[in-house]
């Protein structure tokens, strides 16, 4: 499985957001910054997050963005739901009307069993899971 750059970087921002949680809003242009996001690019991921409540926005010149619940409830296949709604393995998958083996596919069983696997996991690790991770690793030396 490969994961899109847009999750890949709304993963990242996230975090910035879960390791500032409940210290007010954080800047697109700083969160840019720090994670090496084109501001640009970031801006419309940030839109997408907040359209769908994972994120709070605020426009002006003290606004920014938080993170609309606690880090602990976002959950990584929250945010890949979000942001790659269609990451199954085979179109067939989401689609099996347009396979004319899809009835009777021992691949297509393999690939859904791939798939829910890989959801499991990404529904059992949180932005806060990865931020105490990221801060044991940078204060350990080895980020």
């Amino acid at each position: 499985m490969r994961i899109p750059m847009k999750v890949d970087y709304g993963v990242r921002a996230l975090m910035e957001l879960a390791i500032q949680y409940g210290q007010g809003q954080v800047q697109t242009a700083d969160i840019a910054v720090r994670q090496g996001i084109p501001e640009s690019y970031l801006e419309q991921l940030m839109a997408t997050l907040s359209k769908e409540g994972l994120v709070e926005s605020r426009r002006g010149p003290k606004g920014g963005h938080s993170l609309s619940m606690k880090p602990s409830e976002i959950t990584l296949s929250m945010v890949m739901d979000t942001l790659e709604p269609n990451s199954s393995p085979l179109d067939c998958i989401t689609s099996p009307q347009d396979c004319m083996f899809s009835v009777s596919c021992a691949q297509q069983e393999i690939w859904k069993s791939v798939e829910q696997s890989i959801h499991d996991v990404l529904s059992s690790i949180t932005l806060e899971n990865l931020t105490q991770r990221q801060n044991y690793l940078t204060e350990s030396g080895v980020v």
